[in-house]
This record gives C-alpha cells, structure tokens and sequence, in this order.
C-alpha cells in the first residue's frame, strides 16, 4: 500500500507576505525566494486583491475605448471640397444639418461623457469583489483540504482567468447547422 503525504504543515516560523509577492519563476536557487500561502484567509485575500486589480484595469481600458469612439463621433465633420457650385452647395447644406444635429444634441452627450468610466469602474469593482470572493474561498477550501501550499503566482493567474471568462461571456456565441 501507498501511503501519500498530503498534509503540509505551516512552518513555524511562517510570516504571511506582503501583497503582492510574486516573485521571479527563473533563476539559481539562491536567488529565488518563493512565497507561499497556506491559510484560507490569505489564499482569499490576494486572491481578491489581484481580481479587483484586474477588472479595474480591463474595465477602465473599454470605458476609455468607448469614451474616445463617442467622442470622436461627437465632433463636427469637416466639409470637403466638392466638384463644382451645386455639389459644393449642397454639401455644405448636408454638413450644416449634421452640424445642427452635433451641436444640438451632441454637446449635452459630451459633457456627461465622463461619467461613463465612473459607472464602469463601480461595476467593475462590484463583479471583483463577487468573483474574487468567490474564486479565492473556492481555491483556499481546495488547498487547504488537499493539504498544498499556494504560490503567490496562483491567485494572480485565476484573476487573469476571471477576467477572460467574463470577456468570453460578453460575446454572443451562436451555433448551429
């Protein structure tokens, strides 16, 4: 019979560390210092810190993408030499409609435009503190239970994952024949 060794017990002398130490994966030993983390608390914590950070950011890129795309269409079209005095007339006209449109209508949507990032950021940080909870208590309970240390690299990494399954979900994925 095989008998496996799958409790790992905290060193005595075992100091949580610091957020977030990630340390480098490639190098001698001596210069290696690996981090680990071993309670349940800890294993949460950097989880839900690395998957606030995350979301932020990716949250904070796209709200800032669709910041620029509205305000880049909110601007008024430059008019453009036409062929001759009746194409250049009723170009003119054309650009002077769209202009009234822009100016009218426009302007008020340009000056509420920064409260798009706001919105995304509150949403970003309500969806990371939901699936970093969750995430980070389902891998400290799995750790814990199997008896493993956990490098400071893992909650990091599922942050990442959390943050492309939520990218992946926004896509509407239609299949069929």
């Amino acid at each position: 019979m095989v008998s496996y060794n799958t409790t790992t017990e905290v060193p005595t002398d075992y100091i949580t560390p610091s957020f977030p130490s990630l340390y480098w994966l490639i190098g001698p030993p001596d210069v290696v210092q690996p981090a680990f983390l071993y309670h349940i608390r800890d294993i949460w914590r950097f989880t839900l810190f690395w998957t606030i950070i995350i979301f932020e950011a990716a949250h904070l890129a796209v709200a800032l993408y669709a910041v620029v795309i509205v305000w880049w269409g909110g601007r008024k079209p430059s008019s453009k030499a036409g062929t001759g005095r009746a194409a250049g007339e009723k170009e003119k006209r054309e650009v002077e409609d769209v202009g009234e449109v822009k100016s009218g209508g426009g302007l008020g949507k340009l000056k509420v435009l920064w409260i798009v990032p706001v919105v995304y950021v509150v949403v970003a940080g309500v969806e990371a503190v939901l699936a970093g909870s969750v995430v980070g208590l389902m891998l400290g309970a799995i750790y814990n239970a199997g008896g493993f240390k956990m490098s400071t690299w893992i909650p990091f990494v599922w942050s990442i994952i959390s943050v492309l399954v939520l990218i992946l979900s926004s896509f509407s994925i239609q299949g069929g024949l």
